[in-house]
């Protein structure tokens, strides 16, 4: 029984992880309807900045909250120099500037920093009264801050003028501009949160995956699967996939299939998604008058 509930609960550390990822996801998807397949490589990249800042000596979170910022700055420049020469373009040239970006940020990444594998720092040390028979001290420390950073985001789309212009603008762009919203800038902004978001997954799970270019590919895949189970158009179903996710990983992969197959879960939950209910969970039907 200890086992079992200790693969739920590191499951649950996991897919608050797995969640983050999607929510960035969900952002992206909702203002241009487009998936962003560097997303994964963007918080790749703002972890390696994080580990540079490390090793030059700054203490954890000094690096941690440095790099925040920087990957916000990134993530707007992005889409006002990149993206948004070809935001009305066509699908299939939207889809081909993610997977260059994706190969650039990649590169990139290995060329500054090289391609072998680096340790990065917990914030969490492992001899501390975080730790549980079922959470590891960096496992409770990750969720916690998973979820301090999406409560913010809640509370500063929900209730700040600025966020509830970046959902309007995200929603009805039209309906935004008549009452004065510059939609352009409140896409920016809203690509700088999900970078942002995406660096703090990037630093949360680098300390178990260890710091490479190709560490977050796997994880994308997970992101990706909680963005279409809980609704890729809804913001909580993606975190809430993501914990589904998390937990269905870590008991199939001890009980079921093995731990060289876990990556399979993702995939079958994604098929069988867009197959089954293509809305997810949580999403709503859109129903088109022609």
């Amino acid at each position: 029984m200890d086992a079992l509930l200790h693969q739920i609960f590191s499951g649950l550390a996991n897919g608050c992880i797995y969640g983050s990822i999607g929510l960035a996801l969900v952002m992206i998807y909702q203002s241009t309807h487009h998936i962003n397949f560097a997303q994964g490589e963007l918080a790749m990249f703002s972890t390696f900045i994080a580990w540079a800042l490390v090793e030059h000596g700054w203490p954890y979170w000094a690096a941690f909250f440095a790099t925040l910022a920087i990957s916000f700055t990134a993530g707007v420049l992005v889409q006002r120099i990149i993206l948004r020469p070809v935001e009305k373009a066509p699908v299939l040239t939207n889809v081909i500037v993610f997977i260059g970006l994706l190969l650039i940020f990649n590169s990139l990444a290995g060329w500054i920093f090289d391609f072998n594998i680096k340790a990065f720092p917990s914030p969490f040390p492992q001899k501390s009264w975080m730790t549980t028979p079922y959470f590891s001290a960096h496992e409770l420390g990750s969720a916690g801050v998973m979820l301090c950073v999406l409560a913010v985001l809640y509370f500063f789309l929900r209730f700040t003028p600025l966020g509830l212009a970046m959902r309007a603008a995200a929603l009805n762009p039209d309906s935004a501009r008549l009452v004065g919203i510059r939609v352009s800038w409140m896409l920016a902004l809203g690509w700088g949160l999900a970078s942002m978001i995406g660096a703090v997954a990037g630093m949360m799970v680098a300390p178990v995956v260890f710091l490479d270019p190709n560490m977050m590919q796997g994880i994308l895949i997970y992101g990706f699967a909680a963005a279409l189970l809980g609704g890729i158009d809804h913001p909580g179903g993606a975190v809430i996939g993501g914990l589904i996710v998390g937990v269905l990983e870590n008991l199939l992969g001890a009980y079921v299939i093995g731990t060289e197959l876990k990556l399979s879960v993702a995939l079958v939950l994604i098929v069988g998604t867009l197959t089954l209910k293509p809305n997810g969970l949580f999403g709503k039907n859109v129903v088109t008058r022609v």
